[in-house]
């Protein structure tokens, strides 16, 4: 007989109005014997996204609710969370998606980490737990990320080869996190999660990934993370400056941090000069950057880019393809 599970993760899911898909998402959270507790965080939502919740867990006492009075963000909801925690283990997991069964089991079993993350297996909107697309095939395998390559797998250009692993939702232990004072940037509405792992393999974390199927994210053209809102940008291209400055970085890890950074100035200027075409019209903003020369070369590469890539045929849809892939 096998000895009975310990509930040690701590699953968190924040929310704003997501009462058609919080449902899948805590009844699979709860459905994995190693979920300790499922703490939903309410972010100020306008539906019955709590409600959703609530019915969903059908009375299960595992469920914590934490409704917060005014939009905080995804990462302030989240830093909540953690707050309220009391697995060793910390799971994110989007309103919108949910996990398929064993991922806890599974990934718990995986030796030697401090966040241990799966393969994504992208599904459509309508899709449910019980209707899933066929699993493409995939070569069973762990890969160790360290900061050098988690940094070049996510760079932001066009045409670089971006495997997005900041996508990926890892499993964190909960006192690595503690130990190092480590939370979310609440400043960042975009990219909170790159910018936590950055730090987190900054501190010396050690991150496996099984290229095994554990997680559906349900794809759509126009989520949170596909508007990309000036500040937005602005507040991560200020954390990805703050990263530049973390203590103990080696030179091909700095590397990837300042063409990382190049990026998103290049992105930020971009947006920010689009904001002020479209108050001021062309020849405002064209006055506006002259009067800063250090942005013309960064917003005239953005606007070729930009160009360049309306002609290039649409990408095939994400759905029912992983994110690793082969």
């Amino acid at each position: 007989m096998n000895p009975p599970v310990t509930p040690s993760v701590s699953v968190v899911i924040t929310a704003r109005d997501a009462a058609a898909t919080i449902g899948d998402a805590v009844r699979s959270a709860l459905a994995e014997p190693e979920t300790a507790e499922v703490i939903v965080v309410d972010d100020a939502s306008r539906d019955a996204t709590t409600a959703a919740a609530e019915t969903a867990a059908g009375g299960d006492g595992r469920l914590k609710l934490i409704r917060c009075a005014v939009n905080v963000g995804p990462a302030a909801a989240r830093n909540r969370a953690l707050e309220a925690a009391t697995g060793a283990f910390v799971a994110v997991l989007d309103a919108d998606d949910f996990l398929l069964p064993g991922r806890f089991a599974r990934l718990l079993a995986v030796p030697g980490w401090d966040m241990v993350a799966d393969n994504i297996l992208f599904v459509a909107e309508s899709a449910s737990p019980a209707a899933l697309p066929p699993l493409p095939p995939v070569t069973p395998a762990l890969i160790d990320i360290d900061l050098t390559g988690f940094v070049r797998a996510n760079r932001s250009a066009r045409g670089a080869g971006r495997r997005e692993w900041g996508f990926l939702k890892p499993v964190m232990r909960r006192d690595f996190l503690d130990g190092h004072g480590l939370r979310y940037d609440e400043a960042l509405r975009l990219g909170e999660d790159y910018d936590l792992y950055v730090r987190m393999l900054q501190k010396g974390a050690r991150f496996r990934v099984s290229a095994q199927v554990g997680y559906a994210a349900r794809w759509r053209a126009d989520s949170l993370s596909s508007r990309h809102r000036t500040a937005d940008l602005g507040a991560l291209h200020a954390a990805a400056r703050a990263h530049l400055a973390l203590p103990g970085l080696d030179a091909a890890a700095r590397a990837a941090l300042s063409a990382h950074e190049a990026d998103l100035r290049q992105r930020f200027l971009l947006r920010d000069f689009l904001d002020r075409r479209a108050r001021a019209g062309r020849a405002g903003a064209v006055l506006s950057a002259l009067g800063r020369p250090a942005t013309l070369v960064p917003v005239a590469r953005g606007l070729l880019s930009d160009k360049l890539a309306a002609r290039r045929p649409r990408p095939p849809s994400r759905i029912g393809r992983l994110l690793i892939e082969g």
